[in-house]
């Protein structure tokens, strides 16, 4: 029996795709999926994506005691605990905690593709950990890069293709943008943040100062981690 492994290369295509039939990554590198999984890793009880700043704020009524995240435009939205920069989401800040988190680009994509069979979250933090789970995994795969407001990125797309790169020769048949994800990887892969140097996103970030999170986000297999949507909740695969 064959089976897909596709790349939707922004939000904008889900619809093009029945998600439904897949297991789907979440993939937004610089920086949600990121610090996701980082903050998974470092014992953070759950993260709660939500689409809206209003959403994730309307959880301070809730009475419980839980951590506020919110980001646009790559920068932490005013009156909010944190953004989405994985320097936030170390143990000391995350352990036993549920954070509330809401995204330019992550959490929209996450949010689109709710109705999966499965979805899990992936970064190079945790790029060998994801593919020996999906590796072992029957049905669709569908690699759903967040871009940036709708549009295609870079970092997002050569990452999908890191693990297609990973994938690819075990029984299933790549679509067109997963054949293309690949082969950017391909041309990056020997230095790969110099490849990513050039990204828009990338520059947006070095406006803002935080070059370190770009750093932090290319690392490759730091944790093993990896957060599966539960209910409204992302919590540790086990």
């Amino acid at each position: 029996m064959t089976k897909s492994l596709d790349v939707c290369l922004t939000p904008a295509l889900i619809p093009l795709y029945k998600v439904e039939d897949y297991t789907v990554v979440i993939i937004d590198i610089f920086r949600a999926t990121s610090s996701i999984c980082y903050g998974i890793e470092n014992g953070a009880e759950a993260i709660i994506p939500v689409a809206e700043i209003a959403e994730c704020a309307a959880y301070r009524e809730k009475g419980l005691d839980y951590l506020l995240a919110a980001e646009r435009n790559g920068e932490v939205v005013a009156g909010f605990d944190f953004g989405n920069s994985p320097f936030s989401y170390t143990a000391e800040k995350v352990a036993g905690k549920t954070v509330v988190l809401t995204t330019t680009n992550g959490t929209h994509a996450l949010h689109l593709s709710r109705s999966a069979r499965q979805v899990l979250i992936g970064s190079f933090l945790n790029i060998t950990s994801l593919c020996n789970y999906l590796k072992n995994i029957e049905g669709n795969i569908l690699l759903v890069c967040a871009g940036w407001q709708n549009n295609f990125n870079l970092e997002d797309s050569l990452f999908a293709g890191a693990v297609i790169e990973q994938l690819k020769g075990n029984g299933y048949i790549l679509d067109d943008p997963a054949i293309a994800a690949n082969d950017l990887f391909q041309i990056g892969k020997n230095d790969i943040a110099k490849y990513l140097g050039k990204t828009s996103h990338g520059e947006r970030l070095r406006k803002l100062g935080i070059e370190k999170d770009i750093a932090f986000c290319l690392q490759v297999d730091l944790i093993t981690a990896i957060p599966v949507l539960q209910g409204e909740k992302l919590v540790k695969l086990v």
